[in-house]
């Protein structure tokens, strides 16, 4: 399938061309500023494979690695973690995210992320909420009750990279009580880092409520040079540009949302080209692009385990299309490739033309798997 031919039909009439310039992050350019979420689970080498067909994409990043985790595997079985697949081979430029709180582990594999994978970028995860990070780990966005700690991993790493550029991600606080962003840029600042993306919520928000993005342009004004990335409940295009050009910001991250449209980083380059918004594929597209999407990750992981895999990205898809609960429903509990094809054809809401892979049967899943 090729899904760069998949939006082409305007929605709208042009509009002035907004004024945005490429974002920079050290020798890094990022034109346009608009930057594809590390999302763990989900941002795997499939997932920004698709997202690169669309286009627009102006940075990709890979699912946040554990910097112990990674260094064990190394060590005792001179293996590297499933989340950098694809990694050494694929486009640039890219981001490699990681997580811990302890800036040995985070310098050593910064290192051989910009030394042996040649990494565009290096990025700190200060925001992650999840419990396993935080309380369990002490790390994610448990960190950003401590600037000065934040500030020292920040440092180290830029050290142990040797210029690839070094970038973080921080939630505005671990709680409403405790709101340290401002604090916290100025130290990643200090430290030589040289992008920052700030969700625009505390971590005790998780992702419910709305993100604060005036808070965010607190946080870009607090600082003299960094470049400030703002995240946070962009749901459409149009959004993603009010976002940038409205709130003083160098980019915008999007998130969730574009698991249910790859194609929205599309549709936001043009707005900014000053062009009309590419329509969203048909439901018949969108169907073979969930099947394209299976068929990559079935190459990596086996028929199988990649079924497994694809049900939550079936469910993302379905997002806001008619039927979507039932089919969510059905494929999250589907254990086969032949499963997976039936619930696909029977319940993805299409309109029932041919598909060069349902033809074909399960043989052109998976490079014949």
């Amino acid at each position: 399938m090729s899904t760069s031919n998949a939006t082409i039909s305007p929605t709208q009439a042009s509009t002035p061309r907004p004024a945005v310039r490429p974002l920079a992050i050290g020798p890094v350019v990022v034109d346009p500023p608009v930057l594809q979420a590390p999302m763990a689970g989900y941002t795997n080498y499939a997932f920004r494979q698709v997202v690169r067909e669309f286009g627009g994409a102006g940075l990709l990043a890979t699912e946040m690695i554990a910097a112990r985790g990674a260094r064990w595997l190394e060590t005792h079985r001179g293996e590297n973690p499933d989340r950098l697949w694809g990694v050494r081979d694929e486009p640039r430029p890219l981001a490699v995210q990681m997580w811990d709180n302890d800036p040995e582990n985070l310098a050593a594999v910064g290192r051989r992320l910009a030394r042996d994978f040649r990494v565009s970028v290096v990025d700190l995860n200060f925001g992650c909420p999840v419990r396993q990070v935080t309380v369990k780990a002490h790390s994610g966005s448990w960190l950003l009750r401590d600037p000065s700690r934040v500030g020292e991993i920040v440092r180290r790493v830029v050290e142990a990279c040797d210029g690839t550029p070094v970038t973080a991600k921080i939630r505005l606080g671990c709680a409403e009580t405790c709101r340290t962003a401002v604090e916290v840029a100025q130290r990643i600042e200090e430290a030589g880092a040289s992008c920052l993306t700030v969700h625009g919520r505390v971590a005790a928000q998780f992702f419910s409520g709305r993100a604060d993005w005036e808070a965010i342009a607190a946080v870009k004004r607090s600082v003299s040079r960094l470049p400030i990335v703002g995240n946070g409940d962009i749901d459409s295009a149009e959004t993603a540009v009010e976002r940038l050009t409205s709130h003083g910001l160098d980019g915008v991250m999007i998130a969730r949302e574009s698991l249910a449209k790859p194609w929205i980083f599309a549709q936001t380059a043009a707005l900014l080209r000053g062009e009309p918004k590419p329509a969203d594929p048909t439901p018949d597209e969108q169907y073979e692009l969930v099947l394209h999407h299976y068929d990559l990750v079935c190459r990596r992981f086996g028929a199988e385990r990649g079924t497994l895999l694809m049900r939550k990205f079936a469910c993302s898809y379905a997002q806001g299309l008619p039927g979507a609960r039932e089919f969510r429903g059905l494929v999250s509990r589907v254990l086969s490739p032949a499963e997976f094809i039936e619930v696909m054809r029977t319940h993805f809401p299409r309109s029932g033309g041919t598909s060069k892979f349902s033809q074909g049967g399960l043989s052109k899943i998976g490079g014949g798997l």
